[in-house]
Parts: structure tokens; sequence; C-alpha cells
């Protein structure tokens, strides 16, 4: 194989090109992104939060970013489907690696995600991040905000996340909420999709439940959501719970009755016209999986993210 190398997470010479390791070997940064911290002529950083101690059923979103990151050795070396191009051809992508949290202090967790996304993205690059629970994406919404301004949320989920706190509660099943009330997404312009629980509120969010996924094609789907944000700057969030458990037993929460990974990768695909400016993929527990089914859809939607940026470039 004189054309192939190794560890080109750690050897790249550059930060465009795909790598051409052997997918069953080689250090693995998320689709073998050179691993640094340096931000200087990045696009995009991917960064993992290995946190998980918000959940309010099964924990092991912790790892959650090595398992996304193992499953996508998958992607290496090949013009990624169905975007029919190298993603970095153009496109400057590092693996950042992950955000360092004293699993004692978890008061101090919030603040730690937010000054290292902070200092992300105001380097200029893209972000997207790697969960760990739900919760991660309050203060990364808070990093993005100070940023960009108020945001719409666009979030393919079960759960609304809109259950009441007191501003303090480390809880995945409250940030939405307090994001609402606090003025941090444009709640007329924010959409859920694949919701399948009851919350006490939906903080005027618009929701397509999950039995209304199933009964639509994806692309009506995708023209309520483009519709629905109106061209307003877009935080997109994925919390993998959205699809039926079949699909992704790998998760915390799961909830019967949602979309297949197919469904919902179609359904993303067709989002290109949104004005996204940042996005996670959250809750990939895979203490729960099997044969890596939730991990690969995971690493899968995170490459459709990073798809959708390539093709703005």
């Amino acid at each position: 194989m004189p054309s192939k190398s190794i560890d080109h997470a750690f050897t790249a010479s550059r930060l465009t090109g795909a790598a051409t390791d052997p997918t069953h070997a080689g250090a693995l940064s998320f689709m073998r992104r050179k691993y640094t911290k340096s931000l200087e002529g990045v696009n995009v950083a991917v960064w993992g939060i290995p946190f998980d101690a918000a959940v309010s059923n099964r924990p092991g979103a912790r790892f959650g970013p090595q398992a996304i990151r193992r499953a996508s050795a998958i992607f290496d070396n090949d013009p990624q489907y169905p975007f029919g191009r190298d993603l970095f051809d153009e496109m400057a992508v590092i693996d950042y690696g992950d955000c360092l949290l004293d699993y004692g202090n978890h008061q101090e967790t919030p603040g730690k995600i937010e000054a290292e996304a902070a200092k992300i993205i105001n380097a200029g690059a893209f972000l997207l991040t790697l969960g760990g629970d739900h919760y991660v994406t309050w203060p990364l919404l808070k990093a993005h905000v100070d940023r960009h301004g108020p945001l719409a949320l666009v979030q393919f989920d079960a759960h609304q996340d809109t259950w009441d706190d007191d501003g303090e509660r480390i809880d995945h099943g409250s940030f939405v909420g307090r994001a609402a009330r606090q003025g941090l997404i444009d709640t007329s312009k924010s959409i859920q999709i694949g919701i399948r629980t009851h919350a006490p509120e939906d903080c005027g969010i618009r929701m397509i439940y999950g039995h209304e996924v199933e009964d639509m094609s994806a692309q009506e789907i995708a023209d309520i959501i483009v519709e629905h944000t109106g061209g307003a700057p877009v935080y997109l969030t994925f919390d993998i719970d959205c699809l039926d458990p079949a699909f992704a037993p790998g998760t915390g929460t799961p909830v019967a009755g949602g979309p297949s990974s197919a469904k919902a990768l179609s359904i993303l695909r067709k989002l290109g016209a949104l004005d996204i400016r940042g996005a996670d993929v959250v809750e990939v527990a895979p203490a729960y999986d099997h044969a890596d089914v939730t991990a690969i859809a995971g690493a899968t939607i995170a490459m459709y993210m990073l798809g959708l940026l390539a093709e703005k470039r």
C-alpha cells in the first residue's frame, strides 16, 4: 500500500485533504482529522465534551465522544456520500480533542465549557461538538449567542427539554426552557423535530411530533424547518434519542416511535439553506449500544453537518 499513511491524526502535514489510514487501524480522531489545539487557519473544530452528570435516566454519555470518533473511521479516504466529495478538500477541519472537566466539581462545568467554546468560536472557527449529555448544549448556546446574538434552535429530539428549573440546575431536561426564558433563543423561529414526550410548556417553540415525522416526507419536514427559521442564524442540536431505539439503542433515555436513521439523515441533507452557526450531536451512550449502531448513526449525523458546511464553501 505505497499510497497509504498511518496515524494521520498526528502525522498530517496540513489541515485539508483526506487521510489514507487503513479503516481498521490508526489514531482515532474524528474522521482522521489532525489533533491540535492550534486554531490558526481552522474553518471547523470538532470538540468532545465527555460529561453525563446531568442525566435523568441512564448515565454513560461521557463515553460518547470516544464512540463517535471510533465509528467515524469508516469514512476515511472516500468521497463522502451523499455529498460526492472530499469534505476536506477546501475546508480545514481539526479535532480539538476534549474538554477537561473535574468530575468532583460539577458546578464548575458550565463555565468551563462556555469559556473553552468561546475561545474556539472567537478564533473564527465553526464549532461542532460531540457530547456528552444534552445539558452541554446550554453553555454552548451561551458561547454562541455571545458571538452571534440570539439564535433559532433547530432541535432533533424525543424530548422537549423545557422542564422548569431554578436557573442553576445541571439538568439535561431543562436547558431549552432556560434558554427560552433568558432570551438566548428566538422561540418564534425555533423548532423541535421528533418529539415523543410531553412537558409542562412548549415555550412557544414549534414542534413536529414523532408520529408526524412518520407521516410526512423528509422533504416536507425540511421545508417546514427552513420556512419556520426564516433565514435566522441557527444552532443545530441533534439528540441521538430522536431516532427510534431500533436505530439508536445506545442512549440514556430511549423512546419508541422515532424515525429511522435514514429518515433523519434525509431531512438533514435537505437543510443546506439554513444559516447554521454551531452544531452538536449528543446523548450517545455506548454502554447500551449494539454493534456500534448508535455510534455509527452519531458519527454519520456529524459528518452530514460537516457536509452541509463544505457545500457552503
